[in-house]
């Protein structure tokens, strides 16, 4: 039996025995009130039969005598008249008289007149008035006995003197109350029964409920993808993120929350939630068919993707996946990096073989010291030739071989790219990735600036200097060109992620706008920044950035004369004192 059905008929069932135990309680109390009226008007009737003075003179008088009288003369007399029209106009079951002895002087039934009551009337001989409920001779029935006191006796005078000469006994019959219940219980059974009707109706469609939350899964198959839900998703390298219809977060797996460095946000509401805007946005439903789009959130770039869950026609929610792209990158860098140097080798070889075939024509002609002179310009100037003004500031071979390559690049634009002559790295690179991908990024930018911008002569130039003075060695960066500047941009805005000012941006999850964003996230990370020095201006010279990346160098010797801050200063004050 499925656990939908059990779960139903479990509720029928206790439907049942609350309707029923509701009812038999309800019908009993309304059998006791019926009961309690009963006795109630018995009491009264019997109160107003007891204080009738006639009865009272005629009771007196025949406990005066010796003995009772003959039922005959009973029967007629004037008490057995006065208790049978009471019972009468009253509906009464009986309407009893006795003397102080508890003999009968009047009943319903003539024959037992004159004979001991059947219920012991002690109680009201005593003085006192009682309700009862017990079975006579007349059947059950729900009565009341008042005593009945002598002409000119106070009522509660007590027994004394020959105050109390007889009592009143009235009862009603216990099956007349019975009909009257069976008249009353049919609104408490129409009662009952609508409400065990609301019940089983609620059963069904809690039922109906149950299955559609549980998509017709049972507890035991529930219980198992639990147990997988948490095996998978605490697993996988990629965050996972889940988005219920209600824009409640119910899945956000250790990876999500390790990609982007916020803590666990189950629970929380999506439009609220600490994660980047960008990821919002991808649950939109204006955007349920966009692309993957690049985020860099925690020092990471991440590709993220989100796609709507459906149940048959149920909706769901969102799942936003996300993947770490951080050492694709420094992979697709370190490629970047191997790639520039065997470019710089080839056309080092290349130049090499040209060399040597000049070397080799002047031995073979005696031309020995032009040969000499020829050796002697070629240590002097090194061996290979980048379109890059001053590269022979640059000592290490990693820096010369980049930019160079980058040279090349500009070179191949319209722009010329030159080392700045405050220029001094006296260290090698120890982290050429970091290197690579701010020095890169900020090149790039300025190349592209320089080609927008409305100056005659296009120039970016670069100044590198490392600092032995800093932990692990800081490599310093200060990148200018001949664009036009930031006009009217914030400077700390082209540092939002997302931010471009290309006039036709790349396509969604290309990367467009995020390298300024996750330069300066490296360099932050080491503990370094990245700034706009100057923002440039219309004409010329263009904006001036300037990076701190520390630990990304193995610095060999100590700088002198001023600082690398006081350096940087210096340089941004002669370039804004210049046009190029």
């Amino acid at each position: 039996m499925r656990f939908s059905t059990q779960t139903l008929l479990l509720q029928l069932g206790v439907v049942l025995l609350v309707v029923l135990l509701s009812g038999a309680v309800h019908a009993w109390l309304v059998y006791d009130r019926i009961g309690t009226e009963a006795e109630n008007q018995a009491l009264t009737l019997a109160r107003t039969v007891a204080a009738d003075p006639d009865v009272r003179s005629d009771v007196q008088e025949i406990s005066k005598e010796e003995g009772t009288p003959p039922p005959a003369v009973l029967a007629a007399g004037p008490l057995q008249e006065a208790a049978e029209a009471a019972r009468i106009r009253t509906g009464a079951l009986f309407v009893v008289i006795t003397d102080e002895t508890g003999l009968r002087l009047a009943h319903p039934e003539t024959a037992r007149l004159g004979e001991r009551v059947s219920t012991d009337p002690s109680v009201a001989l005593g003085g006192q008035e009682i309700t009862t409920r017990n079975t006579g001779t007349l059947g059950p029935s729900a009565g009341a006995k008042v005593p009945i006191y002598a002409p000119g006796t106070p009522e509660g005078a007590g027994t004394s003197n020959g105050a109390i000469v007889g009592e009143v006994s009235v009862g009603y019959s216990m099956e007349s109350l019975s009909q009257s219940l069976a008249r009353d219980i049919v609104p408490i059974a129409l009662t009952a029964g609508g409400a065990l009707l609301a019940g089983v109706l609620a059963s069904f469609l809690l039922r109906h409920r149950l299955q559609r939350l549980t998509l017709g899964l049972e507890p035991e198959e529930i219980s198992t993808l639990v147990h997988d839900q948490v095996a998978v998703l605490q697993g996988v390298d990629d965050g996972v993120i889940g988005i219920a219809a209600d824009g409640r977060i119910s899945v956000f797996n250790a990876a999500a929350s390790r990609l982007l460095d916020v803590p666990d946000a189950t629970g929380q509401d999506w439009a609220t939630a600490p994660v980047p805007e960008q990821l919002k946005k991808l649950t939109r439903p204006a955007a349920q068919d966009a692309e993957a789009v690049e985020v860099v959130a925690g020092g990471r770039v991440l590709v993220a993707s989100a796609r709507k869950a459906w149940h048959r026609k149920e909706d769901l929610g969102w799942v936003v996946m996300l993947r770490d792209r951080t050492e694709l990158q420094q992979l697709t860098r370190q490629l970047d990096a191997v790639g520039t140097m065997s470019t710089a080798l080839r056309a080092q070889r290349h130049e090499f073989a040209n060399q040597l075939h000049t070397i080799a024509g002047f031995m073979s002609i005696g031309q020995h010291e032009q040969a000499k002179e020829y050796l002697a310009r070629i240590s002097a100037t090194g061996p290979l030739k980048f379109p890059v003004e001053q590269g022979e500031l640059l000592q290490d071979t990693y820096l010369q071989a980049f930019v160079g390559a980058k040279s090349v690049e500009a070179s191949e634009r319209g722009v010329a790219l030159r080392i700045g002559p405050e220029t001094l790295v006296r260290g090698h690179v120890a982290d050429p990735q970091d290197v690579t991908t701010v020095l890169g990024n900020l090149i790039d930018n300025a190349v592209n600036a320089a080609v927008a911008g409305s100056a005659t002569e296009r120039w970016v130039e670069v100044e590198l200097l490392d600092d032995s003075a800093s932990d692990g060695g800081t490599l310093h960066i200060v990148v200018g060109d001949s664009g036009d500047g930031l006009g009217s941009i914030e400077p700390e805005d082209v540092f939002a992620e997302g931010f471009t000012t290309a006039d036709h941006p790349a396509r969604p999850g290309a990367g467009q706008g995020l390298g300024l964003a996750l330069v300066r996230q490296l360099a932050r990370r080491r503990g370094g920044d990245v700034r706009v020095l100057e923002a440039g201006s219309t004409g010329g010279p263009g904006a001036v950035f300037m990076a701190s990346v520390p630990g990304v160098m193995d610095v060999l010797g100590v700088m002198d004369g001023p600082g690398v801050m006081d350096v940087a200063g210096e340089q941004a004050d002669e370039r804004k004192d210049s046009s190029g």
